[in-house]
């Protein structure tokens, strides 16, 4: 009686096992719907957030950086923060001084 039991739980399970769990085409078609549902997304946040860019744009055409010091800022490494909490920026070639004929002692 045990042994008809256990045969009859494994001829059960047998068309479960025969089940596939998906072909190549419907798992590529699943990675199409992921790739078009991310792309419209990101669509969507771009037109959200481009009128905000637009603004911030212009404001910082608008911004002078001459009032600072500054020329040109692909003369300057980037902003480095020291230990002591100062924040310097490096220039990337240092500025020429003009050198007098005299020299101070």
């Amino acid at each position: 009686m045990r042994h008809a039991l256990i045969l009859v739980l494994c001829l059960a399970m047998t068309p479960l096992a025969a089940q596939q769990t998906g072909t190549p085409e419907d798992i590529e078609e699943g990675v199409d719907l992921l790739s078009e549902g991310a792309r419209r997304l990101l669509r969507g946040l771009m037109g959200e957030v481009e009128p905000q860019m637009q603004e911030m744009a212009e404001a910082l055409k608008e911004w002078n950086f001459n009032g600072i010091g500054i020329d040109d800022l692909g003369q300057y490494h980037p902003p480095e923060k020291l230990p002591n909490g100062d924040i310097i920026i490096r220039r990337k070639t240092p500025l020429d001084v003009p050198m007098d004929d005299e020299i101070e002692i």
